[in-house]
């Protein structure tokens, strides 16, 4: 995913983190978790923001492309998937978890490639359900296409270790797995922040 030479769109580098490509807002609890730019050779930015005044609280580097992000329903917590493939054999990546209150973040995947995340969601307060691509495309021609779905259950998620999730928490069905297209994924994120701050807008007052 290349970034791209022209100035970030609707001048959207206040954020300091380049254009931005995912956004995740939480209405309920007032944050707003923006990916930025993907830069090859480098580290990708993701950023939390109070999504009325878009102080930022919290800003940490992804070694790969951020895919996938989920704020916890009731946890300080931010799921984060991130992956690629490497051109010619394995799709790597991780599944990050970051603290909103201390800024740590942790990696949550025992083995040392990880896997590709594509998508994320909480089902509830203990149970996270992540969307993987297969771990390699050996002998394996939709590899690109379909991917596993896994739920995985802590009881206490603030309390999940570095590299604790194994082969078998993250064993899952096969499905269907789209990839989206990079510049339509921009588009998405662009149109969510502009929908926030419209939000944030104070409405002017009429005469009665």
């Amino acid at each position: 995913m290349a970034a791209s030479s022209e100035r970030p769109p609707d001048g959207w580098a206040f954020l300091g983190i380049g254009d931005p490509l995912l956004v995740v807002h939480d209405e309920r609890r007032g944050l707003l978790a923006v990916a930025g730019t993907d830069v090859p050779g480098r580290t990708t930015p993701v950023a939390v923001y109070e999504s009325r005044s878009f102080v930022r609280s919290a800003l940490i580097c992804s070694r790969f492309p951020v895919r996938a992000m989920a704020f916890h329903p009731r946890r300080s917590l931010l799921a984060i998937g991130t992956g690629r493939y490497d051109g010619g054999y394995f799709f790597e990546g991780e599944l990050l978890l970051l603290h909103l209150k201390t800024g740590v973040v942790t990696s949550l995947i025992e083995h040392e490639l990880g896997r590709q995340v594509l998508g994320l969601e909480w089902l509830d307060e203990q149970s996270l359900r992540v969307l993987m691509a297969p771990p390699d495309d050996w002998q394996d021609g939709a590899a690109h296409e379909d991917g596993h779905v896994a739920v995985v259950h802590r009881s206490d998620w603030t309390a999940v270790l570095a590299q604790s999730l194994n082969g078998r928490d993250l064993a899952g069905p096969r499905t269907p797995a789209s990839r989206p297209d990079p510049r339509e994924a921009a588009q998405r994120a662009v149109a969510k922040l502009r929908s926030v701050r419209q939000a944030q807008r104070p409405v002017p007052s009429q005469d009665l």
